[in-house]
């Protein structure tokens, strides 16, 4: 998959680069959830191989799944904006082999080079815009009389 919410398609290879080596490669067996909304936001990951849904609580039913994230997919964005709190949950609906990063380190580069920090960010709004068109395209395709999702 390649988009523009991939880390290779985001950031310049300096800044991936030096984001990578920070990286640790982890393994999650298929049902586990990575994170849950409302919960500390405290660290994120790139698909390797595998797949992750990003789902949505909707009080009186079950989560919605919103997004499912593949190879080169960011999989959280709360860890950058304060006050870094989980906004969605996520689990792994397959083996999912991914690269994590300790977002108090990445934020700490981020502000000890302003131009790295700006890409970051950069790359982190392009995920959250289209994270947050994807989920009201879901969410009106589950829930509004007629559906939306092409609106």
């Amino acid at each position: 998959m390649t988009s523009a919410t991939t880390m290779t398609a985001a950031l310049p290879a300096e800044h991936r680069e030096r984001l990578m080596q920070i990286a640790r490669q982890v393994s999650f067996t298929e049902g586990t959830r990575l994170f849950e909304e409302g919960r500390h936001a405290d660290r994120f990951w790139i698909v390797r191989t595998g797949t992750v849904a990003l789902d949505l609580h909707v009080p009186g039913r079950r989560s919605a799944v919103i997004e499912s994230l593949g190879h080169g997919e960011l999989v959280g964005w709360s860890w950058h904006f304060t006050p870094h709190v989980w906004q969605m949950g996520a689990e792994a609906m397959t083996p999912v082999r991914a690269y994590e990063f300790d977002a108090v380190t990445v934020r700490a580069m981020c502000d000890a080079d302003p131009e790295f920090g700006r890409s970051i960010a950069t790359w982190v709004g392009r995920v959250l815009a289209h994270r947050l068109h994807a989920a009201r395209t879901r969410l009106l395709d589950l829930y509004a009389p007629y559906g939306s999702g092409d609106r």
